[in-house]
């Protein structure tokens, strides 16, 4: 027979795991962790799979799956008018975003490119004054304190040898800030059908680029490339949006974010580690000045107590 303190243990428990306090750290652990790996991740994947057809696999695997457990679960089906918003953030932010990503780390460190995305507040400051809300003095500093660490960083021997790179992530930045920005005001998918719709949109134009300009998938991928193909989708896209999704609707904003500031030093870690990349004197200066600068920025935004 169950006695009551059997029978009130397991609401106790189910309450435990639904606590916010316990799980803000560990999805903030995921987005530190898993968005800063995922530029090594990149990088293993580019052994074998070119870079557009590489993120189009990607966002699809992790978008079908997202999506039929989903519908599984009983999960509308977006709108006319929901899919369309959808398709264009969708391209904005992911194949922008991260298709030119992994453009850019055939020829720049996962580290490097990692520091380079972490000028995306900086542009989404700019692009929310498009809206009206122009960023305050506080983050009209911390925006030209960034805006001169991606000079810096431009000089350094990471983005220096690869001016095409250099502009393919500076573009990748500017189109995940506008994307996020424009989103906010429009007729999205409710919860995570919104990330499903984004990454299946993004997956359909990713492909079409790559095989458009001649990429072919291996016949012969290396292990790793393909496992770093799977980690990508199952971790990057999946575990680790939900892990945003749930931050940014149980924390405050400048919380939510501040994976931005925090993957770029995971990414390098990662890369010095794993993979023996080097940086160097002007990369860590304009890591410094670009950090510096989102921090600025990200406190600025913090709500007056």
């Amino acid at each position: 027979m169950t006695t009551l303190d059997e029978s009130s243990a397991a609401p106790a428990a189910a309450r435990a795991l639904d606590d916010p306090r316990l799980l803000i750290p560990l999805a903030l652990f995921a987005l530190y962790v898993i968005w800063g790996s995922t530029y090594l991740g990149i990088r293993y994947a580019l052994e074998s799979y070119p870079p557009f057809l590489l993120a189009g696999v990607r966002f699809l695997g992790a978008g079908i799956a997202l999506f039929a457990f989903l519908r599984w679960r009983g999960a509308a089906l977006p709108t006319p008018r929901q899919w369309r918003n959808a398709a264009i953030t969708g391209v904005l932010l992911l194949g922008f975003g991260n298709g030119l990503v992994c453009f850019a780390e055939e020829t720049v460190s996962s580290g490097i490119a990692a520091v380079a995305v972490a000028s995306m507040p900086l542009f989404a400051a700019v692009f929310s004054g498009m809206y009206g809300a122009w960023p305050s003095r506080r983050e009209t500093v911390g925006l030209l304190v960034g805006f001169a660490g991606v000079v810096v960083l431009n000089l350094g021997s990471g983005l220096a040898g690869s001016r095409l790179g250099a502009l393919a992530l500076i573009v990748a930045a500017m189109s995940w800030a506008f994307g996020s920005v424009w989103s906010k005001r429009q007729d999205m998918p409710a919860g995570p059908m919104n990330t499903a719709a984004q990454m299946l949109c993004a997956s359909v134009a990713l492909l079409l680029v790559g095989f458009a300009s001649g990429e072919h998938l291996p016949a012969h991928p290396t292990v790793r490339a393909t496992a770093a193909v799977v980690y990508l989708a199952a971790f990057g896209s999946i575990i680790a949006f939900s892990a945003y999704l749930y931050v940014l609707k149980h924390a405050r904003p400048a919380l939510a974010t501040s994976y931005a500031y925090v993957n770029p030093p995971v990414a390098v870690l990662f890369g010095v580690l794993l993979a023996g990349e080097h940086v160097g004197p002007f990369d860590l200066t304009g890591m410094a000045i670009i950090l510096l600068g989102v921090c600025v920025i990200t406190l600025a935004k913090r709500p007056a107590r």
